[in-house]
């Protein structure tokens, strides 16, 4: 049985709040666990590469890595749940 996609969310943010848009995107195999994912903050007014990724975590090329402006640098995974809680730190902290 082929991954599910479940969720694909965009959600726009507001220029007074910080701009750009939330990207969220969730697979799962047949058994209900996160197989794959997409979780990005995408801001064209502060990085205009990487298709305006500013900072975004994903499990493709068969890893669990972070892009930063950029920058691609493997990262600790531990759950799907603690990756979601990096990334919503990590964009918040870059509206400040």
């Amino acid at each position: 049985m082929a991954d599910k996609k479940i969720i694909d969310d965009v959600h726009y943010i507001a220029r007074k709040r910080g701009n750009g848009q939330l990207r969220r995107e969730v697979w799962v195999d047949g058994q209900g666990r996160v197989s794959r994912y997409n979780l990005a903050y995408i801001n064209h007014a502060l990085y205009a590469g990487d298709n305006g990724r500013v900072v975004g975590y994903d499990n493709q090329h068969g890893y669990h890595h972070r892009h930063y402006f950029g920058q691609v640098e493997p990262v600790r995974f531990t759950s799907f749940e603690d990756t979601e809680e990096q990334f919503q730190a990590d964009w918040i902290a870059l509206r400040s």
